[in-house]
C-alpha cells in the first residue's frame, strides 16, 4: 500500500507541475509507469554491483521496448516508400522533406526523440531537381527551424560531408544563422574528397555555433564497410540501418575503491566487473530482442532497420578518479593528465578494457 501511495504521490507531482508542459507531463508519467515494472532476473553479484553504483543501466528502464540509439535507412525509406505510413517513394524536395518529418516522429531512443536523423546531403541531393539555391536555402531553413521546435533534443544528430554539395554547404550556412541547440552536427572530413573551403566553412561555423563536429570519414568508413554508419546522440558512431541496442557503463572510480593496488585493479577487478557489464546487456538485449516485440515493427519489416545491425555499448566514466585513487594507495602523488606515470596507468586500464571487450562475446552484437 506503501509503495502504490508513492507511486501515486509522484504521479500527482507531475501532473500538478507548473513548470512542465503537457506533452512533458505525459512523458514523465509513462517513464514512471515504466520504472514501476519489476527490474529483469539478475545475478545477485550484478545486483549488488549496481546497488553499490559501480555498474549503472543508464535509466533505459526496468524492462526494455525500445532500443536506445536508432539509425534508419532514410535513403531507403524515400526510395521506396511505405505501406505502413501510407506514403509513396518521394519524386521531389519538399515530399522529401515531408517524409523525414514524419518517419522522425516514429524513430525511438532512450530519450523518445530521435538521435540519427540521417546522412542528410546524401539523403537529399536526389531529390534537389531544378531547384535555385535561394529555394534550396528557404526550404532547409524552415526545415531546420521545425527540426528544434518539435524535437528540441541535443541529442539528435544530423550527419553531411565529405563531398562538396549545394545541401552540405546550405545545411551549414542555415546552422551558423540560426544558432539553434538542435539539431546536432557531424561533418564526415575525408582529405581525399574533401575541399579546404568547406572544410574551412565547417570550421568557422564551429565559431559561429560550437557545430559542427568533424569525424574521421575514412576511419570510420574501413571499421563499418559498405552498407554505412552514422553518428549519433554525443558523437557515437554505430552501423547504418541499426544502431545500438542498449547502453551500460561502469564507474571506473567506484570500482577502483574495490582494488588494493593497481595489479589487483587490472587483474582482478576489471575482469569481474566487466563480466557482470556483459550480463546486464545480454538480459536487456535479450528482452528487448525477444520479448519487447520490437523488430516485428514496420521499420524492420520495410527495411528501414536490420535487427542484426544492432549490438550494446560497453561504456566507463571516472577515468580520473579511479587513476589518481590507484596512486595514492600507492603513496603516489602523481595526476592524472599531468604526469606520465598516472598517463601510463590511464592508457593500461584503457588497454585492459579493450581486450576484454575484444573477447567477450555478447547474445546480441554486431559482427
Amino acid at each position: 500500500m506503501s509503495h502504490s501511495l508513492d507511486t501515486q504521490q509522484r504521479f500527482h507531482a507531475i501532473v500538478t507541475d507548473a513548470h512542465l508542459s503537457p506533452k512533458q507531463k505525459s512523458h514523465f508519467l509513462a517513464l514512471e509507469a515504466e520504472a514501476s515494472l519489476p527490474y529483469l532476473k539478475l545475478s545477485p553479484e550484478l545486483a549488488r554491483a549496481m546497488e553499490q553504483g559501480i555498474i549503472c543501466d543508464m535509466f533505459e528502464g526496468h524492462a526494455p521496448f525500445k532500443p536506445r540509439y536508432v539509425l534508419p535507412d532514410y535513403a531507403k525509406f524515400l526510395a521506396q516508400g511505405s505501406e505502413y505510413l501510407e506514403l509513396s517513394p518521394a519524386s521531389n524536395f519538399d515530399e522529401a522533406l515531408n517524409m523525414l518529418t514524419i518517419l522522425y516522429h516514429h524513430v525511438p531512443s532512450v530519450t523518445s526523440i530521435p538521435v540519427y536523423l540521417g546522412q542528410l546531403d546524401s539523403v537529399l541531393l536526389p531529390y534537389v531537381g531544378e531547384l535555385s539555391e535561394a529555394s534550396i536555402y528557404q526550404k532547409l531553413k524552415l526545415f531546420w527551424i521545425m527540426l528544434d521546435r518539435t524535437l528540441p533534443d541535443a541529442f539528435m544528430h544530423a550527419n553531411i560531408g565529405p563531398s562538396d554539395n549545394i545541401i552540405c554547404r546550405t545545411i551549414l550556412r542555415v546552422d551558423a544563422e540560426l544558432k539553434q541547440i538542435a539539431p546536432n552536427l557531424t561533418f564526415m572530413y575525408d582529405p581525399s574528397i574533401t575541399p579546404d573551403d568547406l572544410l574551412r566553412q565547417a570550421t568557422d561555423n564551429i565559431c559561429q555555433c560550437s557545430k559542427p563536429h568533424i569525424a574521421n570519414y575514412p576511419i570510420h568508413t574501413t571499421a563499418y564497410g559498405e552498407q554505412g554508419f552514422g553518428i549519433v546522440s554525443c558523437y557515437n558512431s554505430l552501423p547504418l540501418a541499426g544502431g545500438c541496442n542498449t547502453l551500460v557503463r561502469m564507474n571506473l572510480k567506484e570500482a577502483a575503491k574495490k582494488a588494493s593496488d593497481r595489479q589487483t585493479f587490472l587483474d582482478q577487478i576489471l575482469p569481474t566487473y566487466s563480466q557482470y557489464m556483459i550480463e546486464l546487456m545480454d538480459v536487456r538485449a535479450a528482452h528487448l530482442h525477444q520479448q519487447s516485440h520490437f523488430f516485428e515493427g514496420f521499420l524492420t519489416q520495410e527495411g528501414v532497420i536490420e535487427e542484426s545491425r544492432f549490438a550494446p555499448m560497453f561504456g566507463i566514466y571516472g577515468m580520473t578518479e579511479a587513476v589518481n585513487l590507484l596512486l595514492e594507495k600507492e603513496q603516489s602523488n602523481a595526476r592524472y593528465g599531468h604526469d606520465d606515470i598516472a598517463n601510463q596507468l590511464g592508457i593500461a586500464i584503457s588497454a585492459k578494457l579493450a581486450d576484454i571487450v575484444q573477447n567477450s562475446p555478447v547474445k546480441y552484437g554486431f559482427n
